[in-house]
């Protein structure tokens, strides 16, 4: 298996490789069999060569991960990414049990928050991809130890973030507020609540100093450690390389924020109106007037983030049942475990289940409410009695289904008839927002990483959908060919695997029972990546983020049988 460490025998076959001869150059070497006669000066030149590659090549690093800092990040990186890889691989090895590896995951994950935490940039965006954590592609406690980075990182001071925004835009003229305490940050910059002079509330996007410098070194670094560690995420890599760069205007973004916002506004999918919405989302009006490179001020959606929202909702569903928070998770992992000893997800209530339960606890609410209403107008007038609190309809649960299936069917027409996507649909840029009614919607806020995609590719990405549903082998390999697919032996059951856990789904029997990663890697064994489809690494991206959230919530979804009428309708209409 690519990556693992070798045996005995493949480290001495390595070695002959390496040094043929079996001995290694010596000075000694180079001196004449006459104790007369002087050395041979020809060790000097080597040794001056020697001098000149390896000074050149820590220059071309230097160069090639920004700079000193980029350097020195990188060296961070290295220094506690290379020996953790080679205890996992160690223990992959020996087929430890559960408990080591339970230890080991809990010791490397809080270690390598803390180092994420420290390094910011690129690292930041990676750790989100661990706690989306798709298909159980990470173990639980990678997932829960990195969450915090899908709305808490590291943040910047506000002195620093005040004379950024001032560069930018005239402060004092153009806010008459402006909160020093950010509502939330992320790998490249931090947001903050604020308020125009005509009283309109916003929200004011700041990029970091240095932050485009440090995240391309960051995504170089990561690149060339996964060369070795993780050869089949190269590929992705390197488009992401590309696509992230575009983050680093913020005039862009703003655009991206517009084009989409009309788009489902257009599709009757987002609503103009955040106080009067009855549609399935809202995504903020950005001021492009207001938006520079570094600066980018939009509309202030109220609301929760999806993580807070969901964290809290735990809270109440734990209080229901009369557990604690720790005792309800763990009877829920309990039930987890339970299904994958048998091969199967869990899965929870339909959205009709949902909105039965909800029916049913709404109407508990509105009884108790006029039960303390009448206590309040009677009892509760009396000298030394305190009123009752009445409950809104935020403390009843999330339909978790439906969400789902909102954002799926959302980002599916994004995809597919649009052409213009967000990549990065994670829980911490997502908010749950409420109308007048109290009904929750989604709020869709980060656009940063944007792809735009051709007609041609549309309409082909829509064929492999199509195919992907109707479980056509033969047509998903073809079409994954014509989309760009390139390996050594061009096996068309990994190529089909491939396209499956990528675009589609992933389950324990589609995996053949193996951890995801594992399973990835058997397949770059089997046969060996060359280039992936370029113009689908960014929704192989969306999917894995929208997989993610499902998984989390016990929502399990095939992407291709929910997106399959869209793309249908879109071949038939020649969208």
């Amino acid at each position: 298996m690519i990556g693992t460490i070798g045996t005995r025998s493949t480290s001495l076959a390595l070695r002959s490789r390496l040094f043929p001869t079996a001995k290694l150059l010596h000075p000694r070497h180079f001196a004449s069999d006459n104790p007369g006669e002087k050395p041979i000066s020809l060790w000097y030149p080597i040794v001056g060569g020697l001098v000149i590659t390896i000074g050149g090549g820590i220059k071309w690093w230097h160069d090639h991960v920004g700079g000193p800092e980029g350097l020195k990040r990188s060296a961070h990186f290295y220094s506690y990414a290379i020996p953790k890889y080679l205890v996992y691989r160690y223990h992959v090895w020996r087929k430890s049990p559960d408990e080591v590896w339970e230890a080991l995951d809990n010791d490397t994950s809080k270690g390598g928050l803390k180092k994420i935490q420290d390094l910011r940039g690129f690292y930041i965006k990676a750790g989100q991809m661990a706690a989306a954590n798709v298909g159980d592609g990470f173990p639980e406690i990678w997932q829960k130890t990195m969450s915090v980075l899908q709305d808490q990182c590291p943040e910047e001071d506000f002195e620093t973030i005040k004379a950024i925004v001032s560069k930018e835009l005239d402060f004092d003229s153009v806010f008459a507020t402006f909160e020093e305490r950010p509502i939330g940050a992320a790998s490249i910059g931090q947001v903050h609540r604020a308020t125009l002079k005509d009283g309109t509330r916003v929200v004011v996007k700041v990029m970091y100093p240095s932050a485009e410098e440090l995240l391309r070194g960051d995504v170089r670094t990561i690149k060339a450690f996964a060369q070795i560690a993780q050869p089949v995420h190269v590929p992705a890599l390197e488009q992401i390389e590309v696509q992230y760069m575009e983050e680093f205007d913020y005039r862009a973004e703003a655009k991206h924020l517009a084009t989409v916002r009309d788009n489902l506004i257009a599709a009757g999918l987002a609503g103009k109106d955040a106080v009067a919405n009855q549609k399935l989302c809202l995504v903020p009006k950005p001021y492009l007037d207001l938006c520079t490179k570094r600066v980018l001020v939009m509309e202030e959606l109220l609301g929760d983030k999806l993580a807070d929202a969901l964290k809290q909702e735990q809270k109440a569903l734990a209080n229901r049942t009369g557990e604690s928070v720790e005792a309800f998770t763990k009877r829920i992992k309990a039930e987890e475990e339970e299904a994958k000893a048998k091969g199967e997800q869990l899965h929870g209530p339909s959205s009709s289940d949902y909105d039965l339960l909800i029916s049913v606890l709404d109407s508990k609410r509105k009884t108790t409410n006029a039960l303390r209403m009448l206590y309040n107008t009677t009892i509760g007038l009396l000298p030394g009695t305190t009123k009752k609190e009445l409950e809104d309809k935020s403390t009843l649960p999330i339909n978790h289904a439906k969400m789902i299936d909102d954002l799926i069917y959302i980002h599916g027409h994004e995809v597919l008839v649009d052409g213009y996507f967000n990549g990065d649909p994670h829980p911490g840029n997502i908010l749950l927002v409420r109308g007048q009614d109290g009904r929750p919607g989604l709020g869709l806020i980060d656009y940063g990483s944007t792809k735009q995609l051709s007609k041609e590719k549309r309409h082909l990405f829509c064929k492999l959908v199509i195919a992907l549903a109707n479980e056509d082998r033969e047509a998903i390999v073809s079409l994954m060919k014509e989309a760009g697919w390139k390996s050594k032996r061009m096996d068309p059951n990994v190529i089909y695997l491939f396209a499956k856990v990528s675009y589609d789904e992933d389950n324990y029997k589609l995996t053949e029972g193996m951890h995801i990663q594992l399973f990835v890697e058997e397949l770059q064994a089997r046969d060996p990546i060359n280039e992936m489809p370029k113009d689908f690494i960014m929704i192989y991206q969306t999917s894995i983020r929208l997989r993610g959230l499902a998984h989390a919530l016990h929502q399990p979804r095939s992407l291709a049988k929910a997106w399959k009428p869209i793309a249908e309708r879109v071949l038939r209409e020649d969208l």
